[in-house]
């Protein structure tokens, strides 16, 4: 994970869900995370092909030029990105798997704007996991945020993150190749799976 922001919202989810695969919705405490709410949201599971924005952060909606309250989180992908980010989503909500994107953000005006997106399984009492606690934070900031909104965005690298995974907090990553890889461990350990989705190779590591 290559910025603060999303080791700090990480870390904080760690900390709540202890030994299971993820903590309670709510068991979420605005307060406890003041210094990342601009940046974070929580997604609802409306069906297997729509989450949606339930709250959003206003640093957030100041990317995009909107209230994202009620947008569909999978509209904002470039098309080509699109079954695959359902995929992950479906990772997520089906089997606790944490979830790390590098992110290439397009504005109205063709600037680029480079992000990195946390994606993390939150319980919902009698419906198993479906919310989703996220956050996308600028790897820059650059003047324009707030003017020229993201319009459209691509993957750049992923990796899941198992719930049985051992010492899967502090990860710095690269993409592999010009597909979309698995963020990988600063020691390089074997990858036991891999496939192909789409256009996009993703690897799947750590569960037994």
């Amino acid at each position: 994970m290559k910025h603060q922001a999303t080791r700090d919202l990480y870390s904080y989810w760690q900390s709540l869900r202890r030994r299971r695969p993820a903590p309670d919705r709510s068991e979420i405490e605005p307060a406890d995370i003041r210094h990342l709410l601009g940046h974070t949201f929580i997604l609802e599971v409306v069906s297997a092909t729509e989450y949606r924005y339930r709250l959003a952060g206003t640093r957030l909606c100041a990317i995009y030029g909107r209230e994202m309250k009620g947008k569909d989180f999978n509209s904002f992908w470039a098309p080509k990105d699109r079954d695959a980010v359902l995929t992950m989503l479906s990772a997520i909500c089906e089997d606790a798997a944490a979830t790390v994107v590098g992110v290439e953000g397009l504005s109205d005006h063709g600037r680029k704007l480079p992000m990195e997106c946390l994606l993390l399984p939150l319980r919902q009492s009698g419906e198993g996991f479906t919310r989703i606690l996220g956050s996308m934070v600028p790897m820059d900031d650059p003047y324009w945020i707030g003017v020229h909104p993201v319009m459209t965005q691509t993957v750049s690298s992923l990796r899941l993150i198992w719930p049985d995974e051992p010492s899967a907090g502090l990860i710095h990553s690269s993409a592999l190749d010009t597909d979309v890889g698995l963020y990988q461990k600063s020691t390089p350990q074997p990858l036991p799976f891999r496939r192909r989705v789409n256009h996009l190779t993703v690897y799947d590591g750590g569960k037994e």
